[in-house]
């Protein structure tokens, strides 16, 4: 019973350490180099707390009530922060370590408004380069081009009330241009990507082309595919 209260408190110190990681670097508590060394040692920790939750559930399984509710309150609380943490790295070491995705790797869109927000940003607004090019295309051949049957200022509207709805920083609006900049600001660490959204007009309707950049990182663990991806396919939807 005693043991089991006391992993328990230690179960949510470890867990408020690994929750605070990345607030403690949004809100300007350290620098993001302590926020992911707190980060990896608050998760190696809750994989050693789940393991001996575990072993402990089978051993004092018999020990009263109160004993097993809290190691299955710290067998749950520990699998979910570990397998949060596990998940993350799986998905980092599964896609390749960029951070600057668009439909047309040609030409790519490019930020206006937003290179004096980028100013102090370690990722540059500019296009990262053919070697980013060619690892988006190997791992991400599905990101292309939106063509729709549709009035190009009918397709900017509804990809404005998108962005509005998506609780995204609209930070500029040029219809003669066709243009749409925002910035999403992610949860947890607080980091901020800028997307670009380019509208132009063809033979076959309004063609749609998307950027997605990070401001900070090498790698974004696939973040910036799948949000094209997902407001692509929310767009198309929308003139179905």
């Amino acid at each position: 019973m005693k043991f089991a209260r006391i992993l328990l408190y230690f179960t949510f110190f470890v867990a408020l350490v690994f929750l605070m990681s990345g607030y403690g670097y949004q809100w300007n508590i350290w620098d993001l180099g302590t926020g992911f060394t707190l980060l990896r040692y608050a998760a190696y920790a809750l994989i050693g707390i789940f393991v001996v939750s575990a072993v402990s559930l089978w051993f004092l399984r018999k020990s009263g009530f109160k004993a097993t509710s809290y190691l299955v309150i710290i067998l749950i609380l520990s699998g979910a922060a570990s397998g949060t943490a596990l998940y993350w790295q799986q998905r980092a070491q599964s896609v390749p370590a960029i951070h600057d995705i668009s439909t047309d790797l040609d030409s790519p869109p490019e930020f206006s408004a937003m290179v004096r927000l980028r100013a102090d940003a370690p990722n540059p607004p500019e296009y990262a380069g053919e070697e980013t090019a060619n690892a988006q295309r190997e791992a991400y051949p599905e990101i292309q081009p939106l063509i729709l049957d549709a009035d190009l200022q009918d397709v900017m509207d509804e990809a404005v009330m998108l962005v509005v709805n998506r609780r995204w920083e609209l930070v500029a609006i040029n219809r003669q241009q066709g243009r749409i900049e925002a910035t999403e600001n992610l949860a947890w660490f607080g980091f901020k990507d800028d997307v670009v959204l380019r509208f132009s007009e063809t033979s076959e309707g309004t063609r749609v082309d998307m950027r997605s950049k990070s401001r900070i990182g090498r790698s974004d663990v696939g973040v910036n595919a799948k949000r094209i991806e997902q407001f692509l396919g929310d767009l198309e939807n929308r003139f179905e």
